[in-house]
């Protein structure tokens, strides 16, 4: 009984994913929070070349921060960033290249731009992706799961340091609704067992993600951390990962720069700087992460298991010698500074 009325909770509230959803939560909002300047902070997007990364790295360039893009592909990277500058004015924009599926090149990356930067404010873990078949790295670790979970455990973990020691620290992963059908699992995180579906591996992954962001917030006290829910947003990541749902919801999903607007909330506002670190966020509210009478609740000790078991692996992929890696080569990260 409680997996039917979690179900239809679920579908009731979908409406609150599109675009009416935003516009009826935003008459809410206090317009104020976001007349900021952050002029002398920092902010670090993955995945801003294109869709919400792309929304939220404009929104803060325009507040005068300083942005660190990390993508993928250099070419679109680029072209993003003197769009960003070019909409923004601001100069103050800077392209790092990294594929966040490939472990040993994350800790690389967190290592060099340590040694380059003084300070990190904001990281938003943004990037992702839904390979729709089981592929599996160079590593050995299924592309999902490396993407949208190791990898950001490696950055985040990586960069600890840095925030640590920066003014208001923060960190913003983007996670979904579609975590909150699932319940962590901890003896699978591979996709190893029965068959492959990759809604179901994606969605799993974004419930990890809500609860790494859960266990930081517990564990340290001087970064704030935050897990969010964009909404469904009309973006070419969207149309090409669930082509059919992109065709049954036109004219419904919310634009590019209302999936961002929580993201950016998140990272420039004081309101939000007050709120408890950890929480899961949905257009500017801290929502609960489970449906009511939900299934989806894990022990305590499992939780701490599945942290214990990230840090395994992450461990198992960190460079014996971080100090050795030059500043340069794109197979590393590349700049435009």
């Amino acid at each position: 009984m409680s997996l039917y009325r979690n179900i239809i909770s679920f579908f009731k509230g979908i409406h609150e994913y599109t675009r009416n959803g935003f516009e009826t939560a935003s008459a809410h909002f206090v317009d104020s929070d976001l007349d900021v300047s952050v002029v002398g902070r920092s902010f670090m997007i993955t995945g801003a070349n294109s869709g919400i990364g792309k929304a939220a790295a404009i929104a803060i360039a325009k507040r005068g921060g300083t942005v660190h893009m990390v993508c993928r592909n250099w070419e679109r990277a680029e072209q993003a960033r003197e769009d960003i500058c070019r909409e923004t004015g601001n100069k103050e924009v800077y392209v790092h290249l990294l594929d966040m599926s490939e472990a040993q090149k994350v800790w690389e990356f967190a290592e060099l731009f340590k040694k380059r930067y003084r300070s990190l404010n904001v990281l938003i873990n943004n990037a992702g992706c839904m390979v729709t078949s089981r592929e599996v790295s160079t590593e050995g670790f299924e592309k999902n799961f490396a993407t949208n979970t190791l990898g950001v455990y490696i950055l985040t973990k990586g960069l600890f340091p840095l925030l640590e020691r920066s003014s208001n620290p923060r960190v913003i992963t983007v996670s979904a609704g579609d975590m909150l059908l699932q319940k962590l699992r901890t003896t699978d995180l591979q996709s190893e067992k029965g068959p492959y579906d990759a809604p179901m591996v994606y969605a799993q992954n974004k419930r990890q993600q809500v609860v790494m962001t859960q266990e930081w917030g517990k564990d340290h006290a001087g970064v704030h951390f935050a897990s969010a829910h964009p909404g469904w947003a009309d973006t070419a990541a969207v149309a090409a990962t669930t082509p059919r749902f992109h065709r049954l919801m036109q004219g419904r999903l919310r634009t590019a720069e209302q999936g961002a607007d929580t993201l950016v909330w998140l990272a420039v506002s004081n309101s939000a700087g007050a709120t408890p670190s950890g929480l899961f966020f949905q257009d500017r509210q801290a929502v609960p992460a489970h449906l009511p009478l939900a299934w989806t609740h894990s022990p305590a000790e499992e939780e701490l298991a599945f942290m214990g078991l990230l840090d395994e692996l992450a461990a198992s992929s960190r460079p014996p010698a971080a100090g050795r890696f030059r500043l340069s080569g794109q197979s590393v990260a590349q700049s435009s500074v």
